[in-house]
């Protein structure tokens, strides 16, 4: 979808944008709108736009500059509108992390709350998982339908997840794949712009944001995803959303249960009103801010208590049966999640001293499931659904030589041995409990409502 191009946008030359940029100063609307036209179109050239992303990293950019360039990559293909629905359009977004499988949850238990939820979501890369992954392990499940199909599951159970059409947002599908080869990934400007025009292109009226802090987060520090979470809100707000983001603790992994189909059990389990305490917290704050900014529950504590009284009603989980059903998924594996992929081989990992765990190295967890076959680290590779690592102990637990921290689910004995020694070398085991165990949600960044 291209814009009109004004008489100030045609004399603009990039050269003079990068110079702009590298000397710290403010660029245009005009000059950003032309740089994401240009560059979507191949009317610049790689080097040139590479060179502007490290200006950017190294200069930086306004808040007014974040929103354009935004708005401008949003603008670069279709904006779904789905005005036609007359329920409120909210949606969430998490920045990844270990075991962060909320989203299986959220769908739809806000869907059954009356909203709509157009999810559009992602693959996982590096040691983070991802929602669409997850969904695959569910035997038939297409998260490639047409916008046509999507617009109909949608408006049949009011949720519906998929992957990143070509139409949605192409300026940033050429820009990350820039970004991720010439070292400038981690501006939290791009960042955000990124997230922002993908999630903003659903058409949604509200978006609540999980920003990940921790050892298996990708903002190790809580300052830096504080940072990205104002700035995601404020974007948003600017484009006339409205916005919340929750940071949240990745210091261990979410729940107990670490890879594809493991992880789609788990979920079924919530659903379902049980499994772990801390998936559940998480998915009913979450969702208590979906329902609050969706206007069906007054405020966030009646929004938590009404997400509580839907997952034990059933009704959440009967939604996401239906959402499984009209996506081509087998049912059946809901109904009975024995019928999810299984690993052929299982191994116990076992405390080799006494003690308590008081602490673990996130990442290594989720590196370990990417080395057994759950996760990739090109974007090529491809995932084994059935594989992935099981927790028994957490921070603070008590253990003895021989207590199983962990059992690996696994299909290749030599993957299973390289994962296996970076789970051991995860648990942090001292002889003294941890002196304070870390909230689950740090802290909240409201937007205006």
């Amino acid at each position: 979808m291209s814009e009109p191009q004004t008489s100030e946008s045609t004399s603009i030359r990039m050269i003079d944008v990068i110079r702009k940029k590298r000397d710290g100063l403010e660029l245009s609307r005009p000059e950003i709108e032309y740089l994401v036209r240009a560059y979507t179109k191949g009317e610049v050239p790689d080097y040139q736009v590479s060179a502007w992303l490290m200006a950017v990293i190294l200069r930086g950019l306004t808040r007014a500059e974040t929103s354009v360039l935004t708005d401008a990559m949003l603008r670069s293909g279709d904006v779904l509108d789905l005005s036609e629905l007359a329920a409120k359009k909210v949606d969430k977004h998490s920045t990844g992390g270990v075991g962060d499988k909320t989203s299986l949850v959220l769908a739809p238990l806000a869907a059954a709350a009356g909203l709509a939820v157009p999810m559009i979501s992602g693959r996982g890369l590096g040691h983070t998982g991802g929602t669409l992954d997850k969904l695959e392990a569910i035997p038939g499940f297409n998260v490639n339908l047409a916008v046509p199909k999507f617009r109909s599951v949608l408006a049949e159970c009011g949720c519906c997840m998929i992957g990143q059409s070509t139409e949605i947002a192409p300026a940033d599908r050429k820009l990350y794949a820039l970004r991720d080869v010439t070292g400038t990934v981690e501006s939290p400007y791009l960042i955000c712009a990124s997230i922002m025009s993908k999630k903003l292109a659903e058409g949604v009226d509200a978006l609540v944001l999980d920003v990940k802090t921790g050892s298996g987060a990708f903002m190790k520090e809580e300052e830096d995803a504080v940072f990205l979470a104002e700035l995601m809100v404020e974007t948003g707000e600017r484009m006339g959303k409205f916005m919340v983001a929750l940071i949240t603790n990745m210091d261990q992994p979410l729940g107990l249960k670490v890879g594809n189909a493991l992880e789609v059990e788990e979920c079924i389990e919530v659903m379902r009103g049980e499994g772990p305490e801390d998936l559940r917290e998480l998915c009913l704050e979450l969702a208590a801010w979906m329902l609050y900014l969706g206007g069906v529950a007054a405020n966030v504590e009646q929004g938590k208590l009404y997400a509580a009284k839907l997952i034990d009603s059933g009704k959440v989980l009967q939604r996401f049966r239906q959402m499984v059903a009209l996506q081509g998924g087998d049912v059946g594996a809901i109904d009975d999640p024995a019928r999810l992929p299984k690993a052929k081989h299982t191994q116990v990992v076992a405390s080799p001293k006494a003690g308590y765990v008081n602490a673990m190295k996130c990442e290594a967890v989720g590196t370990a499931c990417v080395v057994l076959g759950g996760g990739r680290e090109k974007k090529e590779d491809s995932v084994d659904p059935a594989v992935g690592i099981v927790l028994h102990c957490k921070v603070g637990d008590r253990v003895e030589v021989g207590t199983p921290l962990c059992t690996v689910h696994f299909n290749s004995e030599t993957k299973a041995a390289a994962a296996t020694r970076l789970l051991l070398d995860s648990y942090q085991i001292e002889s003294a409990p941890p002196t304070q165990k870390k909230p689950l949600v740090h802290r909240v960044i409201q937007g205006r409502k």
